[in-house]
């Protein structure tokens, strides 16, 4: 059937019809109207069924929701007045509720003729497109950023066939000329390795002329050595061991095989433009910890456009034990055709007409061979940038013990390379998030206040003399080095007055400093204790006077004061991208007071900066830097920073001699454990060595600096042997490599306490203690650690102590299997647990087990614990003998 014009016009009207009563009108309203229209002669009967059927259809959909009547498919078209003022609200509030979306109706007359239901759809298509468009630009994002690394990856595919290429070669050469040359007449075998080695560092060369002309040549000469360096195959690179390029990683970190010095490189993508990275990689000490200053001295344009820098360079030393280094650079600044940014250094040696630096004291002149930075634009924003660090950091000058740190490749790349790229990716990353994070800081001030503990703790371990820093003399024993600091810098930050009254009237800074070498303890291990369990090596006495000793003015030194940590609290700040550095609040709670000691602080808190907790990540320094800090915690707060630092000695060997075959398979095929550092040290717990350096900050009054250096000599001995004894049991030989921190599996007396805990349960209540009873000792054992009920034995003697506890014992009572045997049965309960203890102690020793109804108990950090009740039975040995008593802490939580 054909539908002539009139007809389709008819056919409008009865749909407009429909349109405009069908939210409130049923099917027989619309039946009526249609057959008006019939009689009136204005549509056919066929044209009136089909309108029919089409409004029923309609409303039928109508009513799947519950509604009917309500069409979903009505379309408003708004105005632009009306988009605005939906915009407005939408920003305010995406999500508006349908009270919200009335009152916007009344306060906006322009959408007073659009219905609820159509706002609200409104705002939903709003929301999708929103997220929609937030999607696009992360999948461009994403895109761009993998192109970018395509590019990146086919560029070392080229450069690594090329080295390949080299070798093959070098290779080919060798064999000919090792086939073609007669056996010498002279034995130099022992020169192979020692005697080559020395003659190329006493070839003497020729003084460089450093007139503006000859520092042009030379800097011209280390742009071609750094280029060769980062995109050609002077140097042999090796993947560096965990490092694995991806979209998510920070790069293709490599270090050099077979060169003078320790070299390092990384290639990597920011989302900064080139002149912003030029401009932050230029500012060393803002991002590089270890630099103590650089100080330009004369600045050269050059022909082409770019810039020639000659620096002063000094980086603090990273302990006690070893000097500090400093360099005499020339920085050249210039653009390539291809438009990228290139900033290349070298030292200055050798020179003549022209400036130069003489030695300075307390500092060890190193070397910098051809290094810099290559930042190439990345299409669509962002920038591709290629890092090179070499040096020559005379390693004769430190201890042997401390060699592994100024010969290793990997330590350069991980305290250097590597930091300037994190650095450059968390300031892109800001750039991208919002302004504000914890706290209401924002984020560089978050970046200054981690600069300010790091730098703050590395004067304090190198204490500089022209810092104000002098050494006082000892006790006779030279463990301990304490240093004094009147100068005015110095006290600048701690002269303040303060809303309580007291102004501060220390005028002098004391310093108690220490280092110590650790046999097998990993670092990060150890850090982690340190950081969870303050109360096992810190005094809260110490901290109390230190936090009062920078905030108000009299205060005399801690004595007999009684007062333990009631507990920490870890209040999280900031963290990096890759969560490898944390800046937090700890608060210090439960600390008392004597009557007399009004001005103290009842509430300490420390701003701490902690790193390097990864134990799988290959040869990273540890640290835990903490200082006291006022309740208002300004961003120009006083700062007096402590600490730890422990850095690995043996974590990273590397096969880099000069005079050995490669074997590329070894260096190149990186399986799943060779990109990280195995949990289990059994196997290279005999070679595994830190060193690890304290020093705690005072201030203090300078007529008590006798009384303030005694203390603080005893304060750090007190720690140094905290540390020595958790090290102790840290150590891999009293650590399972599958239970982690504290766990005593492995060991025979554990296997067998474990076997009478489970035959002595199984004798006296007639059931299994374990689910899947195995025979054997060791799973036996492994499953008493990880039952979830506390599991600890006490000793059957007058003042019962702790001598085991599972997993989930450590836990409850906050603990390590070091401090267990200091905590006694009677304090962890309260005096009601005690009451009932005691009455039912004689039914344990007759009959061998009770059952002790809920209460609550105490952690050693003081934290309450509620328990729904407790096992307790007697523990028996081979021989039948009571050997000691078991508890079981059934559904236990904290308060």
């Amino acid at each position: 059937m054909k539908i002539g014009e009139a007809e389709a016009a008819s056919f409008g009207l009865v749909l407009g019809l429909r349109r405009e009563i069908a939210q409130q009108a049923s099917v027989d309203i619309v039946v009526v109207l249609s057959m008006r229209l019939v009689f009136e002669g204005l549509i056919s009967k066929d044209l009136m069924f089909y309108g029919f059927v089409l409004s029923c259809v309609g409303m039928a959909m109508s009513c799947k929701d519950g509604k009917p009547g309500l069409d979903n498919g009505k379309y408003v078209r708004y105005t632009p007045e009306q988009v605005e003022a939906l915009e407005r609200l939408y920003h305010d509030c995406p999500k508006p509720s349908s009270i919200r979306r009335q009152q916007l109706i009344r306060e906006c007359p322009i959408l007073s003729n659009i219905e609820p239901k159509q706002i609200k759809v409104w705002f939903q298509n709003r929301r999708c497109r929103e997220k929609q468009r937030k999607e696009a630009s992360r999948l461009q994002a994403v895109n761009r950023k993998l192109t970018a690394m395509n590019k990146l990856l086919m560029e070392e595919n080229d450069r690594l066939q090329k080295q390949v290429s080299q070798l093959v070669y070098e290779n080919g050469y060798f064999r000919q000329h090792t086939q073609n040359t007669a056996l010498p007449t002279k034995d130099t075998s022992c020169e192979s390795a020692v005697t080559s080695g020395q003659r190329s560092l006493t070839t003497q060369h020729p003084p460089r002329d450093a007139s503006p002309a000859g520092l042009m040549s030379i800097a011209e000469e280390t742009l071609a050595e750094f280029l060769s360096k980062a995109t050609g195959t002077a140097v042999e690179w090796v993947q560096m061991p965990g490092m694995k390029p991806g979209p998510d990683s920070i790069g293709i970190v490599a270090i050099s095989h077979g060169c003078t010095g320790v070299a390092a490189r990384a290639c990597g993508l920011v989302g900064l433009e080139p002149t912003r990275v030029a401009e932050i990689l230029k500012d060393r000490p803002s991002w590089f910890r270890d630099c103590r200053a650089v100080d330009v001295l004369n600045v050269l344009p050059t022909a082409n456009g770019g810039t020639i820098e000659l620096l002063y360079m000094q980086l603090y030393a990273p302990t006690t034990l070893a000097p500090a280094r400093d360099f005499w650079l020339l920085r050249y600044t210039s653009v390539l055709e291809d438009g990228s940014l290139v900033i290349c250094e070298r030292s200055l040696k050798n020179t003549q007409n022209g400036p130069t630096m003489p030695p300075v004291q307390h500092f060890v002149r190193a070397e910098m061979l051809p290094s810099g930075y290559l930042i190439r634009p990345c299409e669509g924003g962002g920038s591709i940038i290629h890092i090179v660090d070499h040096m020559d950091l005379e390693p004769w000058s430190v201890p042997e013990v401390l060699r592994p740190l100024y010969e290793s490749s990997t330590v350069l790349a991980q305290k250097t390379t590597m930091v300037a790229l994190r650095q450059l990716r968390q300031i892109s990353h800001e750039v991208s998030q919002s302004n504000v994070t914890g706290w209401g800081r924002r984020p560089a001030a978050l970046r200054a206040l981690g600069q300010r503990l790091s730098r703050g703790f590395n004067e304090a371990i190198n204490g500089f003399t022209d810092e104000g820093w002098s050494m006082i003399g000892n006790d006779g024993v030279d463990d301990v080095t304490v240093l004094v600091n009147s100068s005015p810098d110095k006290l600048m930050g701690l002269n303040l007055s303060f809303a309580n009254g007291f102004p501060s009237i220390s005028n002098a800074v004391l310093c108690a400093k220490a280092s110590m070498l650790l046999q097998n303890v990993p670092p990060a291990i150890l850090l982690r204790f340190l950081r969870e369990h303050r109360s096992e090596w810190a005094d809260n006495n110490m901290d109390a006077y230190s936090a009062a000793a920078i905030k108000v003015g009299p205060c005399g030194l801690p004595g007999s004061r009684v007062g333990n940590y009631g507990g920490q609290v870890i209040l999280p700040l900031a963290h990096t991208i890759e969560h490898e550095e944390f800046l937090e609040v700890i608060k210090l709670e439960g600390i008392a007071h004597s009557p007399e000691d009004a001005i103290m602080p009842r509430e300490v808190f420390l701003l701490q900066l902690c790193s390097g907790m990864d134990e799988n990540a290959v040869g990273t320094c540890a640290e835990l830097i903490f200082a006291p800090i006022d309740a208002s915690f300004a961003d120009d707060a006083p700062l007096l920073p402590s600490g730890f630092r422990i850095i690995p000695l043996d974590s990273a060997k590397e096969a880099s001699n000069p005079n050995r075959t490669l074997d590329l398979a070894s260096a190149l095929d990186i399986g799943p454990t060779g990109n990280r550092a195995s949990n289990d040290y059994s196997g290279n717990s005999g070679s595994m060595r830190s060193v690890m350096t304290i020093a705690f900050e005072f201030a203090f009054e300078s007529h008590m600096q006798d009384h303030v250096a005694s203390m603080a000599r005893q304060y750090v001995r007190s720690i140094i042997s905290s540390v020595q004894r958790v090290a102790l049991a840290l150590s891999p030989s009293h650590l399972s490599s599958q239970a982690g921190l504290r766990t005593p599996l492995g060991t025979p007396e554990a296997q067998t306490l474990a076997r009478w805990i489970c035959n002595s349960y199984r004798c006296y209540l007639g059931v299994d203690l374990l689910k899947s009873n195995s025979e054997g000792n060791e799973s036996l054992l492994k499953s008493l650690w990880h039952h979830s009920d506390a599991i600890l034995c006490c000793t059957l003697k007058a003042l019962p102590v702790f001598t085991f506890a599972n997993q989930a014992g450590l836990d409850m009572l906050e603990t390590t299997l070091v401090a267990l045997q200091d905590i006694t049965l009677e304090k962890i309960f309260d005096d009601h647990g005690r009451k009932i203890l005691c009455s039912e102690f004689p039914q344990i020793i007759q009959q061998g087990f009770a059952c002790l109804q809920g209460g609550i108990c105490l952690s050693s950090m003081g934290r309450p614990i509620s328990y729904e009740r407790v096992v307790a039975w007697k523990v028996l040995n081979e021989e039948e003998n009571a050997h000691c008593i078991c508890f079981m802490f059934m559904n236990w939580s904290f308060v």
